[in-house]
């Protein structure tokens, strides 16, 4: 005897598409995470290992650790943010570009802790 099934529901493609683009939003916030908690490790890395490894002076590595320590805490703070704007847009149903102002600070401060491991690296 043929059993009686509700038929499937319609293929919603907008409410489909909406559902992976806040996905994908979820999984850019948990990148920025990651992003973060790498610096961080970079920073307890070169602020606390590296100096008691080394013979040199420790100083440059507990402020490259500082530095790198301040850089994951902005990979935080600015992947929140940038989950919140864009979480309000796609309810919106609109596109937020990031700020070039956010862009280019971390960019700078990375390129300014890349140089400064650089130095670090090859001077201690």
């Amino acid at each position: 005897m043929p059993v009686d099934r509700e038929p499937a529901p319609r293929f919603d493609e907008a409410h489909d598409a909406t559902r992976r683009t806040r996905l994908a939003n979820e999984r850019t916030y948990l990148a920025w995470w990651r992003t973060g908690l790498a610096a961080l490790a970079v920073g307890f890395g070169a602020g606390k290992i590296v100096p008691g490894l080394s013979g040199g002076a420790n100083w440059p590595f507990i402020v490259l650790g500082a530095l790198y320590a301040l850089f994951g805490i902005g990979c935080f703070a600015y992947g929140y943010w940038r989950e919140r704007v864009v979480d309000a847009a796609i309810s919106r149903g609109e596109f937020v570009r990031p700020h070039p102002w956010a862009v280019l600070a971390l960019a700078m401060f990375g390129v300014l802790i890349a140089i400064l491991s650089f130095v670090a690296i090859v001077t201690t």
